[in-house]
């Protein structure tokens, strides 16, 4: 019995699966300009729109009899056509190949085409994958935008169906295939092994180094020989490298590497070629707060410090005498080897003004200047040279304290001063303004001495002393113990202002530059004085007895006759 048309349809209808989200195969009937016509064996053809047919190269990818693989979407749109995808068929796919290879643990192959928060996107086939920071490299990695639009090797770590989410790792790729190459190169590496490897990874203290397996920390110091402000400056990522290897440690499998190693050291024979003392020009390659960095041979730099930049401007900032790229002259001041530290001058090359002050000036001379400046222990006179001299407070007047005398001087006056002490090495310069005149205290000193009698006019009265104006800007002090050998209760009823005082000497106070007085001393002398001239009379008027009376009148009588019988 033959098979109607119904039946054979009921059939095939049987074989195919048809429920929604079915992957059936399709064969290609036709192909449009929007549209590709498929035939899947059911109640009606279906259309599909051309774009889900083309390739990344925007090319159709099927041809006029070609059987696709597609998804059932709908069996009944209503109008009574079957509704086909491509596009979800190729998802399917894409996340049944990658759920297999989690599964197998395999690699899969994708390209990273977007940076967004936290990571990045990658393209895997038909479907899209996030690749979070921490799962880019083995090591943190500052800069990741090389990573941008390169197809790389990926392992899926999680996969999310109902959130649509797949995440993957390009660090577990990594991790495993370095795994064995690690191995290798653990047990051929060693020190002083010379390795060419990539510059993996820039920080601000050096830069990772891949060797092919294993990491290498390559120093900033171990970089070049010259002053390397930051890695970048002289490498960047991608870029390979030859190295040598400093150090090795097995068992923390660290590796220290070194670039300018490879170079000769430019250091050594340095002391020889460059004693203390020597002049050459250098150029300027970096400025800083302390000082400034000069270049005196490829890969060689020395500090000129602040304090070495003039002789006079201490306190300047570099910048204000030197600039980055200039050309200067510099003096060898010190090396040292070990640290690989050289210290220059700058001054140094330029004439010393305190020397030349010194060769020019000596002890005594009397120069002039203006006031640079005023300050709580002196006052600072421009000399030639544009060097300063100090006039300390205590050399400022005789008779005034150095707070009273340094208010009569102000800053740009110009005034004269004696010269009292050079010292070019310590670059100081003592001056004196009293010095201009003879010191009234050593005049009055070399002419009254301890116990000289003395006179002057009270000036000042305190409560237990007065002081006495002995000459001009000579004092003496009259304490109220040696006013009288009585004990006075009120010093104020024996001495005034303006009286007129003698008193004697007690001794000098040289420190305060003041003559100690005393009118007791005095008047006790006066005393002593008056009582042994009164002694020594009295003892004479005692030692005439009646027998030199009579001796005498005696003598008196021979002698007058004496005269009569010359007379005669």
């Amino acid at each position: 019995m033959s098979e109607t048309f119904p039946q054979l349809f009921e059939e095939s209808m049987a074989k195919v699966n048809m429920s929604l989200g079915a992957i059936i195969t399709a064969k290609v009937v036709a192909i449009g300009s929007d549209y590709v016509t498929l035939s899947a064996g059911l109640k009606s053809e279906s259309i599909v729109p051309c774009k889900e047919f083309l390739t990344e190269e925007d090319e159709m990818e099927v041809a006029v009899g070609d059987e696709v693989e597609v998804m059932l979407d709908a069996v009944e749109d209503g109008f009574g056509e079957t509704i086909l995808s491509r596009e979800k068929a190729k998802r399917l796919q894409a996340w049944q190949t990658l759920e297999k290879a989690q599964e197998e643990k395999e690699t899969v192959t994708g390209t990273v085409t977007d940076k967004v928060k936290g990571g990045f996107t990658v393209k895997i086939g038909y479907v899209r994958a996030f690749l979070p920071g921490s799962q880019v490299d083995v090591r943190p990695m500052r800069d990741l935008s090389f990573l941008e639009g390169r197809e790389l090797q990926f392992k899926v770590i999680k996969m999310d169906h109902k959130r649509n989410n797949i995440v993957v790792s390009r660090r577990a790729v990594l991790e495993e295939e370095s795994s064995a190459e690690r191995q290798v190169l653990l047990e051929s590496i060693e020190k002083g092994q010379e390795i060419t490897g990539i510059v993996k990874n820039l920080t601000d203290y050096g830069a990772f180094i891949d060797l092919g397996g294993i990491d290498g920390l390559l120093h900033i110091t171990d970089i070049s020989w010259k002053r390397v402000q930051h890695p970048s400056d002289v490498l960047s990522v991608g870029q390979e490298v030859k190295v040598v290897v400093l150090s090795f440690d097995k068992e923390r499998k660290r590796v220290s590497l070194g670039m300018k190693q490879l170079e000769g050291d430019p250091w050594k024979d340095l002391i020889a070629a460059y004693p203390e003392g020597t002049q050459l020009h250098g150029k300027v390659t970096n400025i800083a707060d302390y000082g400034c960095f000069v270049e005196i041979k490829e890969g060689i730099e020395g500090l000129v410090h602040m304090s070495e930049m003039d002789w006079t401007n201490k306190n300047i900032h570099p910048s204000k005498i030197v600039q980055q790229g200039d050309e200067i002259e510099v003096m060898v001041l010190e090396i040292d080897d070990e640290r690989r530290r050289i210290s220059l001058g700058m001054k140094q090359c330029t004439p010393n003004p305190w020397e030349a002050f010194s060769a020019t000036h000596q002890k005594d001379d009397v120069v002039e200047g203006n006031i640079r400046s005023i300050t709580d222990f002196g006052v600072f006179i421009g000399l030639d040279g544009k060097i300063d001299g100090l006039v300390h407070l205590s050399d400022i007047s005789w008779s005034e304290t150095g707070e009273e005398a340094v208010k009569l001087y102000k800053k740009g006056q110009t005034v004269k001063a004696k010269i009292l002490a050079i010292d070019p090495q310590r670059e100081r310069i003592s001056l004196g303004i009293k010095q201009l005149d003879s010191d009234p205290f050593s005049h009055y000193l070399q002419e009254h001495d301890k116990g000289s009698l003395v006179s002057g006019r009270v000036i000042e009265v305190k409560t237990d002393h007065a002081l006495v104006e002995l000459e001009s800007d000579v004092l003496g002090f009259l304490a109220i113990s040696e006013i009288a050998s009585e004990k006075i209760e009120d010093i104020n009823k024996v001495i005034k202002v303006d009286d007129n005082i003698t008193g004697i000497i007690l001794n000098v106070d040289k420190k305060n530059r003041m003559f100690n007085i005393s009118i007791k001393a005095k008047d006790a002398r006066e005393e002593a004085e008056s009582l042994s001239k009164y002694t020594k009379e009295d003892e004479t008027h005692k030692k005439t007895t009646l027998g030199d009376i009579l001796k005498g009148k005696m003598i008196d009588k021979a002698d007058e006759s004496d005269e009569e019988e010359g007379k005669k």
